[in-house]
């Protein structure tokens, strides 16, 4: 009897991962949703009947049980390099003079779509899934085997029983980006900014239900190991990994020249919005595997590989309006209002204009045909005006002299170039102050988002940021889109907000001219926040970097009435106010950051600039915004541009993520 459930079982496996491949590899589903469903479920019931049958490679087994406490660390066998950039025809002209060079003239190259996600590694034992790291820092990853198995995509089982370690990159498409931002903004958290970022925050939940609901993709592009084979080509490492029954990307291309490189770049910088992904560039490769070998590696990247990224994709709309909004420093900042237009693969409705200046500066006026594009694929910005195209009907415009909020007259300050409103009972600025609260950065309340912090204040059961510690279940739970599981969860984390360190209070409590590094800076020298309500004038400028601009507004605001009582009401209600962090008098003396200043620039893959800025100052570092003969060393990631320029011309040690990654681990 027991033989026969096996092998019914065994039947069903085989059947669910043959659908599965059809539709999540193949997008030639040959059997309905319901029958894929049925069969699962008559699985499920035949494996809870019988557990000593279940394996890890079961169809049943893709989504986790309890949450991790950790990502363990992973070594790779076969470092995964980071590869090195091309901007434009010369760079790729110079790159192939020097595989050339190195490899002689018959060099045939594989271009592949560069995907904006994750890199990862899956290894399998005998056919079996059986381990998914991150890259980490190219040697060191984390193990996030429990996150990739919730992605369909990838097999449980291959259909060889091969030991094989493949490369990919992890991604979220189009549409499942735009329906987990839809949700996240009804929930009133705050929206990813792109699909690379909403991917690879996925992939690091420490609870696997969490990324099985984001709907992730993968394309594998690799082998870093393989057991019992020898692979002649890249070309035919790709149709091996397919031909096991990982999912490939199609639109890969074997070149026999550059040119032919060149022409499949220029498809794909036109057809790039077309793609239900996002791609960031093209990959190019030299196909032999015996050429890859002869021209080797740096120490940073493959010498025989490199990465082509496109330009920031411009277009042109119309500007239907400008509107303006007022921040919780009372500055009056407008936005242009656009005709929606797709760029980099999302629709922009709305441009930050910045300033009146600006306005001026570029004489926009309503009606203009202007050209935008993505300030790092992110952040939507006018470029310039279509001058040419003018009708004589584009109307001229001009910031109003009152605050739209609240009607007050509205004041420039001596030497600044912003409008600001005044008025401290403003309630733009109260609203925009109690986001800037609870923001990551300061107090990092999960699930206080703006439109939660909105309607909270138009309910009037918050004023100023000492309510949101007196809320109550049943002042929440009557609001909408709010149910028993959202209240609680955004109860317990107020709650936990209590524990944070002094110098997020600091910044959450928004004193002028005080961001997040003076407000750790501060926190480190006055260790209690009575302590720093008492500093002399004296005390304050004696610290490096706040000047007399900052130690003014300090004094000012710790002198208000106002503010003393909304401190002493935050005491009472247990938040915490010491420093609780490592004093960087005690850095470890053999550190390569004690003591040096440090930039960072480009993009990071393994840490958001955030962390990798509170890692280097807990060992001994300093880390600035700009260039300068006095910086040690630049940290440059992906798209370093002006900066990385600047420090090779003053000679300023340069350093790429997989060399930080290094030393902060040790």
């Amino acid at each position: 009897m027991d033989e026969n459930v096996k092998k019914k079982i065994d039947a069903l496996r085989e059947l669910l991962d043959q659908y599965s491949y059809e539709y999540y590899v193949l997008d030639k589903p040959s059997v309905p949703d319901s029958e894929y469903d049925r069969l699962l479920q008559e699985l499920i019931h035949l494996e809870k009947e019988h557990p000593e049958f279940i394996t890890e490679d079961s169809p049943t087994q893709r989504i986790g049980g309890e949450p991790l406490k950790a990502f363990k660390k992973v070594q790779h066998k076969v470092p995964m390099m980071s590869l090195a950039n091309a901007f434009n025809e010369q760079d790729l002209r110079e790159f192939d003079r020097r595989v050339r060079q190195g490899a002689g003239d018959d060099v045939h190259y594989v271009c592949e779509l560069k995907f904006d996600g994750l890199a990862v590694s899956l290894t399998y034992e005998n056919g079996r899934f059986v381990q998914g790291a991150t890259r980490g820092n190219g040697t060191i990853g984390e193990d996030i085997t429990s996150n990739l198995k919730t992605i369909r995509s990838i097999p449980l089982k291959l259909k060889e029983p091969l030991s094989i370690e493949v490369r990919g990159e992890a991604y979220m498409p189009k549409r499942s980006f735009e329906v987990l931002n839809k949700k996240r903004e009804e929930n009133g958290e705050e929206p990813f900014a792109n699909p690379r970022n909403a991917a690879a925050g996925s992939l690091r939940q420490l609870d696997p239900k969490i990324a099985a609901e984001r709907q992730l993709d993968i394309f594998l592009y690799g082998i870093g190991e393989l057991q019992g084979e020898t692979i002649a080509s890249h070309s035919d490492a790709l149709k091996r990994i397919k031909a096991v029954g990982l999912k490939t990307n199609p639109e890969w291309r074997r070149c026999n020249s550059l040119e032919e490189v060149l022409d499949y770049i220029q498809k794909w910088t036109e057809k790039r919005p077309e793609l239900p992904y996002e791609i960031d560039g093209i990959v190019i490769k030299v196909d032999s595997i015996n050429q890859q070998h002869k021209l080797g590696m740096t120490a940073k990247s493959p010498r025989w590989a490199i990465a082509y990224k496109f330009p920031a994709e411009e277009v042109v709309t119309k500007l239907e309006g400008i509107e303006v909004s007022v921040g919780r420093t009372g500055v009056i900042t407008p936005t242009a209002l656009l005709s929606p237009v797709s760029v980099a693969g999302t629709t922009v409705k709305r441009a930050s204009l910045h300033n009146e200046d600006l306005i001026r500066e570029k004489d926009l006026r309503i009606g203009d045909h202007v050209v935008i594009k993505k300030a790092g694929d992110i952040i939507p910005e006018v470029v310039n005006v279509l001058t040419d195209k003018r009708t004589g009907k584009e109307e001229p415009y001009s910031m109003p002299a009152h605050c739209p909020e609240c009607g007050s007259e509205l004041v420039r300050i001596e030497g600044e170039v912003a409008l600001r409103c005044i008025n401290p009972k403003c309630p733009a600025q109260i609203r925009e102050g109690l986001i800037h609260f609870v923001s990551r950065n300061a107090m990092n309340i999960d699930g206080l988002g703006e439109k939660v912090i909105t309607q909270l204040f138009k309910n009037a059961l918050i004023e100023d940021v000492a309510d949101l510690y007196q809320l109550k279940y049943e002042d929440l739970i009557q609001m909408e889109r709010m149910g028993d599981k959202s209240v609680n969860n955004l109860l317990n984390a107020i709650h936990a907000s209590k524990e944070n360190s002094l110098e997020h209070l600091l910044f959450g409590l928004g004193i002028r001219h005080v961001g997040a590094k003076a407000a750790k800076l501060l926190a480190q020298n006055f260790k209690t926040m009575d302590k720093l309500m008492n500093a002399s004038y004296e005390d304050l400028i004696s610290i490096n970097e706040v000047g007399e601009k900052m130690a003014d507004a300090i004094q000012t605001y710790f002198q208000n009435e106002d503010v003393i009582k909304l401190i002493d009401e935050l005491k009472q209600y247990g938040l915490n106010m010491e420093y609780k962090g490592p004093d960087p008098q005690e850095a470890d003396e053999n550190s390569p950051f004690n003591n040096k200043t440090i930039v960072l620039t480009g993009k990071l893959e393994q840490l958001s600039r955030n962390e990798a800025k509170e890692e280097i100052e807990r060992r001994g570092g300093k880390v600035t915004g700009s260039v300068s003969k006095n910086t040690d060393i630049l940290i440059a990631g992906a798209d370093a541009g002006s900066k990385l320029t600047k420090a090779k011309e003053l000679g300023i040690d340069v350093w790429d993520e997989q060399q930080l990654m290094n030393a902060l681990e040790g």
